[in-house]
């Protein structure tokens, strides 16, 4: 029931900045667990980004760890992933992804964006 668009995603050089979106509609954002994974070329999908239901936590995998923001305006159903100091590593196809538990892995979220590419240059 819960659709989620991601957007934002771009070519940008090492060192520069994008932020990701990941709208919702069809249902309460705010009541859902929000995972932002990536998947690399040849690359397994990995989560890089998570944020509670109620915005009581968030957590970061430890490659993205002071460079990546996750953030949620509940007044737009949106979530948004900051994206800073980017390096040719972060190239990939970014997902939003949204259940009830924080797991990290894919095949616990039930509601998937359709992906948004990041491609960072040397």
């Amino acid at each position: 029931q819960l659709h989620l668009v991601e957007s934002g995603g771009g070519l940008v050089q090492a060192g520069g900045s994008l932020r990701l979106s990941c709208a919702a509609s069809g249902g309460r954002f705010s009541s859902f667990a929000v995972d932002w994974f990536r998947q690399a070329p040849g690359k397994e999908r990995e989560c890089v980004a998570a944020i509670s239901a109620g915005d009581s936590g968030v957590s970061y995998a430890g490659v993205v760890k002071g460079r990546f923001t996750i953030s949620r305006d509940t007044a737009k159903n949106t979530v948004y992933l900051q994206m800073n100091s980017l390096r040719p590593e972060d190239t990939a196809g970014d997902y939003c992804a949204a259940g009830t538990m924080l797991t990290g892995l894919p095949e616990s979220f039930p509601y998937w964006g359709q992906g948004t590419r990041v491609t960072v240059s040397s």
